[in-house]
């Protein structure tokens, strides 16, 4: 048994879910910045406030810049409907089966939940049809038997929403079920919640992943050094501890990370903490995300800046996603 449980005076992931501030309002007001209340979009712009209260405390109190909140809160501008897709990445049309979407040779991406411990405004899901489309909904059947009918796949990934969202009885139900399957060979889980909710890696999940019977990647999700304290190191330790692979990707976007010094600072920092940086990615054009948006030409710039900075293993590779592409494909300047 691998001793990561919450302590007596740490309650469990669960709990922390359950009390997460769901309403932008309060947000302001724990942050001493009520007088943006007056700003917020009627019904969160169609997409419901939800963060955890230890991502809050990484933010700065006082300020309506800091790049944390910004992640999170509503804006007037998310009503802008005229920019943007409801499905950016064409999740849909490469859909293979329930909740089982394959757009990459080898791979399969599996719709494990639909829940998150955060929403996160740029989110290129926002829009995602959950209720109807994810695996679990049946018992992974559909996945598990397309699955089964495709030895070319040899990497399911899983995804969501966010896969740790569900009970680690329910992720074990699942790769029990997986691991019948004779040509799987890597397993990897996109997450953030050992970014936003570290907590959840307790005893339980970290006994499942030590008995994972293939290797495993953890993609994490983290746009901003900020959003790295002292529980965030220790879960991703423990992680390592019990042979999980760490890796990041970050979305590229205005006014929260778009400088070579703030990038730079978060690979180095991930570095810190054992985690090896992956992809930056290029915005996805999702409807109410588009004031996010980075020119090409000024996200190249900013990559050579990195590129001058840091050393090539630190360096993540900026990429952005195009439906129907055979691959993620790296984002070129603009010629002049």
């Amino acid at each position: 048994m691998i001793a990561a449980s919450p302590t007596p005076a740490q309650p469990c992931w669960q709990t922390l879910w359950r009390e997460a501030v769901t309403d932008a309002r309060e947000l302001l007001t724990m942050l001493g910045l009520e007088q943006m209340i007056g700003q917020l979009p009627v019904a969160d712009a169609g997409f419901p406030t939800r963060i955890p209260h230890g991502f809050i405390r990484r933010m700065r109190h006082g300020d309506p810049k800091d790049p944390l909140l910004l992640q999170v809160l509503p804006q007037p501008i998310e009503l802008d409907s005229d920019r943007g897709l409801d499905d950016a990445v064409g999740d849909l049309a490469a859909r293979v089966g329930h909740g089982l979407i394959q757009k990459y040779h080898g791979r399969a991406l599996l719709i494990a939940s639909g829940a998150c411990a955060i929403h996160c405004r740029y989110c290129f899901r926002r829009h995602f049809p959950y209720a109807e489309e994810t695996a679990a909904a049946n018992r992974w059947q559909q996945a598990l038997q397309w699955t089964r009918r495709h030895p070319d796949v040899d990497e399911i990934i899983l995804s969501g929403g966010d896969p740790l969202a569900l009970s680690t009885a329910k992720l074990s139900e699942l790769t029990r079920e997986l691991a019948q399957i004779p040509h799987i060979r890597r397993l990897r889980i996109h997450t953030r919640l050992p970014v936003v909710l570290p907590q959840r890696i307790d005893t339980e999940l970290l006994d499942w992943l030590h008995a994972l019977p293939w290797p495993t990647v953890m993609v994490l999700h983290c746009n901003h050094a900020n959003e790295i304290d002292n529980s965030v190191a220790a879960v991703c330790a423990t992680l390592r501890s019990v042979g999980v692979h760490l890796l990041n990707q970050s979305v590229l976007m205005k006014g929260i990370n778009d400088e070579v010094e703030i990038l730079s600072a978060l690979s180095v920092r991930l570095f810190d903490i054992g985690v090896l940086p992956y992809y930056l990615h290029q915005l996805d054009p999702v409807r109410a995300a588009m004031h996010f948006l980075v020119a090409d030409e000024r996200a190249t710039a900013l990559h050579a800046g990195m590129r001058a900075r840091l050393p090539g293993y630190l360096l993540p590779r900026l990429v952005r996603e195009i439906p129907g592409a055979e691959a993620k494909l790296p984002v070129l300047g603009v010629k002049k």
